[in-house]
């Protein structure tokens, strides 16, 4: 066996040259939350009698439960069609409970948000300068901003930082938009590159770029897998893309999960940095 291949793939492999099918090093993680919109809660799209448009959330068919079918792991469903950051951090976890226990046991947490923000609502993106609470201050923080000005960065960092404070050693992972290749890709280039530099500002939280090396939801992609919302087979490839990205992120960086059986506990193998 050649483990350095095993581990580290190829010379230059990059993120989703290797897909996996069980979750590869995902599968360290036995609970784990998706925080997210209609994209993280299996939406399907139906068209009424009068041509009026539904949608409904099978959370079954969801990538994030894909995965907890594939790695063996736990899964929880923090997400709803149309979600947005902002909803999100000012009404719809406390409504649902998303902070209580569940959330508490998670080990990793996989933020899925932007669409609805950016692509639909046309928010500002804002900077990693927007919100700075506990674990950061900045002379630049806009915590008194008006809600007009509040920006999806504003947010989306409150969430990581909610998420911080209740679970300090969890693993957060942000997940970027696909290109679609359309006008709307510099949006989604924005929100890539606005997760990549909170992935500097805050430990132990990670990118998964799918902006740059997933393919384009155009094109082939799209007429295969996109009916409105993903197909069935669409959210598969969906579960099959992130879990094989986060098998990467575990396997070029070992250190960073060696204890990831203690989080939730008071137990270190030594103090992590």
């Amino acid at each position: 066996m050649n483990i350095h291949e095993y581990i580290y793939g190829p010379e230059g492999e990059r993120p989703l040259d290797r897909i996996v099918t069980d979750g590869g090093f995902f599968g360290i993680f036995r609970t784990v939350a998706c925080i997210g919109d209609s994209l993280a809660s299996g939406e399907f799209e139906s068209d009424g009698k009068n041509g009026i448009t539904r949608w409904h959330d099978y959370y079954e068919y969801s990538w994030g439960q894909y995965i907890g079918r594939s790695a063996g792991c736990k899964v929880y469903n923090f997400s709803r069609g149309g979600m947005t950051a902002r909803e999100y951090m000012t009404s719809f976890a406390d409504q649902n409970g998303f902070w209580d226990n569940r959330c508490k046991e998670c080990q990793a947490f996989l933020i899925a948000l932007g669409v609805n923000d950016i692509v639909n609502q046309k928010m500002p993106v804002g900077s990693v300068y927007d919100w700075s609470g506990s674990e950061e201050k900045s002379g630049n923080c806009k915590e008194n901003i008006t809600n007009e000005a509040q920006s999806f960065a504003y947010y989306y960092a409150q969430i990581i930082e909610k998420i911080k404070s209740i679970q300090p050693r969890a693993k957060i992972f942000l997940i970027g938009m696909p290109r679609h290749d359309d006008e709307r890709d510099e949006g989604r280039r924005a929100v890539r590159d606005l997760l990549e530099a909170f992935t500097r500002k805050y430990s132990r939280t990670y990118l998964v770029d799918l902006f740059t090396y997933a393919p384009s939801n155009g094109g082939d992609f799209g007429d295969r897998f996109w009916f409105g919302h993903l197909s069935p087979a669409g959210y598969i490839v969906a579960a099959r893309m992130i879990e094989s990205y986060i098998d990467f992120i575990i396997r070029h960086h070992p250190k960073d999960f060696a204890q990831v059986g203690f989080i939730g506990t008071d137990l270190y193998y030594q103090p992590e940095e």
